[in-house]
């Protein structure tokens, strides 16, 4: 057959200059865009390894061009007795408070979340919308309007610079995220799989624990490690609620700002050693993060 024949049988696929173009500015969008988000890291792990003259005279970002590295910021980290056993200290108190803190706000908020979404409420003239909807308020409030009040609560419980007051503290202020998110999760399931269930013999909370809150795992884990990422970086109430025993590592991380300046190669590297193990949850649990936080917004 000749290629004459072959071109009318088969049409040559015409550049689509316009279509080509769009995606050409599409990635060049993403590609400023991830320079821009990751910018901020990569000047924190450069700035970990440059010696203190380096951070003194100015910008310089290129490793071995613009300056010659050293261990100035790990090393006492790494290797000074004092400053590795606070670090390790404050950093169990970060892991604990925050790990414990997200599981009980998950826990609490998802039962909130799925009687909300299941239920009807009428508390006068609060309905369900309005009860989620001061939920949700919850979060515009800012920490420094109640620290007060909370520091001298605390005091008086015998909470004050201990790890419960601070898990007691961040449950409560990381409920509201967590009943948004649920609260999606268990709308986008039907609810005849409850009442399917129920028909089979299943209690109310059978029906919960064994059908609806699997089915939501993905919003569990997804309203968990967000949780955990909130309670990790949380600075405000750890600095007013602690001082010396329920330290976490944002306490510690700012107490590089001394009076005689600030050491930005111990804080850059501290703030490395600090988020860490929050990146690698990110990386490994990230197809978990984006399905729990889209259910429901496609029916």
């Amino acid at each position: 057959m000749s290629a004459v024949a072959i071109d009318q049988v088969v049409p040559r696929a015409r550049f689509n200059w316009t279509r080509s173009l769009g995606r050409l500015a599409i990635y060049t969008g993403l590609l400023l865009w991830t320079i821009v988000f990751l910018f901020p890291l990569y000047w924190t792990v450069t700035t970990s390894i440059k010696p203190k003259e380096a951070v003194i005279q100015g910008p310089k970002y290129i490793p071995w061009v613009d300056f010659q590295p050293n261990n100035a910021g790990w090393f006492p980290l790494l290797f000074e007795r004092g400053t590795q056993s606070a670090f390790i200290r404050h950093f169990q108190n970060t892991l604990a408070v925050s790990v414990l803190a997200a599981a009980f706000a998950v826990a609490l908020g998802s039962i909130a979340a799925y009687g909300l979404s299941r239920f009807q409420y009428r508390y006068g003239p609060y309905n369900n919308t309005q009860i989620r909807n001061f939920f949700l308020s919850q979060l515009i409030l800012p920490p420094a309007a109640v620290a007060l009040p909370i520091l001298l609560m605390f005091i008086n419980l015998g909470l004050k610079d201990t790890r419960e007051g601070l898990i007691l503290m961040y449950t409560v202020m990381n409920l509201p995220i967590v009943i948004w998110i649920m609260f999606d999760q268990f709308n986008a399931i039907p609810a005849e799989l409850d009442q399917a269930a129920k028909v089979d013999g299943a209690t109310e909370w059978g029906a919960f624990l064994r059908i609806v809150l699997p089915i939501a795992a993905p919003g569990l884990v997804a309203a968990y490690i967000l949780t955990v990422v909130f309670c990790w970086n949380e600075y405000f109430i750890a600095l007013v609620l602690s001082s010396t025993d329920a330290v976490t590592l944002p306490f510690m991380i700012a107490g590089q700002v001394t009076s005689q300046g600030v050491r930005w190669w111990n804080m850059a590297a501290l703030t490395c050693a600090a988020i860490a193990p929050l990146l690698i949850i990110g990386i490994l649990l990230e197809r978990y993060i984006v399905k729990g936080l889209t259910a429901g917004s496609v029916k």
